[in-house]
């Protein structure tokens, strides 16, 4: 299985499919992740932090174990300045390459612009006429994004359950080396909550630890 996740931000591939992603591995898959938004210094971002994203992501690709790694270079909290096409166009070149069959997705529903509009530049690569590889997509959850949205409609509704049970002390590892981004209960991003989720998923689904996600697509 060729799996790609698309995160806005490094830590979104974490707080929404970490498990997921460590489970996929040791299965043997074969994993990518688009890094879609950067901190460089012309963005206003100071050396401290880009040198620190910089270790961040270094150390959550060996964590993780990914077999490959595309990063777009965009402006964080700033895609909504970039032209869609110019988006859709780097998303498509990595799909292209890396052919994926099964991605992983940001919500639509997410509170975040950068989500949403990832969400929609993914969409435009997922035809099978285009894309013929991809055979799944999903759309992920992220704590603080998609349970923030004040819509009614739309929202995020969970229809496949991963066991992430043998997985969990992982991915809370992994999301300690997003230090910066974690914070003290009730902080959404801290690992209470991220615990008490994954609970909460695997007492839906029958599991001790679960990530939830939504089947937009499955080609059989």
């Amino acid at each position: 299985m060729k799996t790609l996740i698309v995160a806005p931000h490094p830590d979104d591939e974490i707080l929404g499919a970490g498990g997921a992603l460590l489970r996929r591995k040791a299965e043997g898959g074969t994993l990518a992740w688009v890094v879609v938004t950067a901190v460089p210094p012309e963005f206003g971002w100071d050396e401290e932090k880009i040198s620190r994203r910089e270790g961040e992501i270094s150390k959550i690709v060996d964590l993780i174990g990914f077999d490959k790694v595309y990063r777009l270079g965009f402006p964080a909290a700033g895609l909504d300045s970039i032209p869609t096409g110019e988006l859709v166009s780097s998303i498509s070149g990595v799909f292209s390459e890396f052919e994926p069959e099964e991605v992983f997705v940001p919500h639509p529903s997410d509170v975040h612009t950068d989500h949403r509009l990832v969400f929609e530049a993914v969409s435009g690569c997922c035809k099978w006429f285009r894309y013929p590889s991809v055979r799944r997509v999903l759309a992920y959850e992220v704590l603080s994004e998609t349970d923030f949205g004040l819509g009614v409609s739309g929202r995020f509704n969970p229809n496949v359950f991963v066991d992430i049970g043998p997985y969990m002390d992982a991915k809370l590892e992994a999301m300690r080396i997003y230090s910066s981004e974690m914070g003290e209960f009730p902080f959404p991003r801290s690992e209470k909550a991220i615990r008490a989720l994954a609970a909460v998923r695997g007492a839906a689904s029958g599991f001790y630890a679960a990530e939830a996600f939504e089947l937009l697509r499955d080609r059989i």
